[in-house]
């Protein structure tokens, strides 16, 4: 089965739980570089945690028999970061090739993703690029993606619209499946003021290949459903467009959260339990963890969707 054919087929999906915190507290890892983790595959304690990591979720998505998404850790790997660094395009496609053999080695329904970023601050919005320099900021990171050859691009914690939407007019360009996630919150709206459901229509109406999908990462998920329940976003569009989520632990907004010196987290159960609420009465078909996930929860997020 391809990615396209799996996400249109209504059956739930595993995505990876979270890595950079992680990588932070269990293994010591500095990821505050110009590239954040980009770079961790170059030194051997960073390729073990995450061959570690990626290993743990791999493992629960095969026990109970579900498709499994991950991707790069290159969210702040674009352009102007990589060459800041000192680095050049093979950062991106030596990534793409970690992840790959994890892949071909896990026995299952797995699909790598390459993942994109905003450039400014993903909580706040400031430094949000417009839509036609969005395009020609992310054209570079995209087309070595698919360079790559991924099975998926994921733009995550997008929250200006305008930024975007020209991040999608990149990925458009690449002809692979993609998937756009806002940063949202419990007004039912991206931290730059737009509506989810305005944003989706807007996304799939100036591009030439609309994204497989929407979703949300990085935010709790009564913090999604509340931002459902506004009548603005009870329409179809959002049913069937927005259907996944990369879930933090915490019920705080962004910007408590936001540079917090503790970790944040709630029960692997309750996490579960919020989850399988968005299942259950919004059709989210793909669920992930964040901020302060770890095999635990996902592990209980998976048992549920068995």
């Amino acid at each position: 089965m391809n990615f396209r054919t799996c996400i249109t087929s209504n059956s739930p999906i595993l995505m990876e739980g979270a890595l950079g915190e992680r990588l932070k507290r269990e293994y010591g890892l500095d990821i505050n570089g110009n590239v954040a983790m980009a770079d961790l595959i170059y030194n051997e304690k960073g390729r073990m945690a995450l061959k570690s990591l990626w290993r743990e979720y791999i493992s629960i998505a095969h026990k109970y028999s579900l498709p499994f998404m991950a991707t790069t850790p290159t969210r702040r790997a674009n352009k102007e970061r990589v060459v800041k660094s000192g680095y050049d395009e093979t950062i991106i496609l030596d990534n793409v090739d970690f992840l790959r053999r994890i892949k071909d080695t896990s026995d299952l329904e797995m699909y790598m993703g390459g993942l994109m970023g905003c450039k400014g601050d993903a909580y706040t919005g400031a430094g949000a690029l417009g839509t036609e320099e969005a395009h020609d900021f992310h054209y570079w990171q995209a087309q070595l993606f698919k360079k790559g050859k991924v099975d998926f691009l994921y733009a995550g914690i997008m929250p200006v619209l305008a930024e975007a939407a020209g991040m999608a007019k990149a990925m458009s360009d690449t002809d692979i499946p993609y998937i756009i996630s806002f940063t949202i919150q419990r007004d039912g709206k991206l931290i730059g003021g737009h509506t989810i459901d305005y944003a989706i229509r807007f996304i799939d109406d100036n591009v030439p290949h609309k994204p497989v999908c929407y979703m949300t990462n990085c935010v709790h998920p009564c913090i999604v459903c509340e931002a459902l329940l506004h009548e603005f976003n009870q329409t179809e569009t959002v049913r069937t467009r927005f259907i996944g989520i990369q879930a933090n632990t915490s019920a705080l907004s962004y910007s408590e959260l936001d540079g917090s010196c503790d970790l944040k987290c709630s029960s692997p159960l309750d996490l579960a339990e919020s989850m399988m609420k968005l299942k259950s009465e919004y059709n989210f078909r793909i669920f992930g963890g964040c901020c302060g996930t770890d095999n635990r929860h996902m592990e209980e997020i998976a048992k549920i969707l068995q």
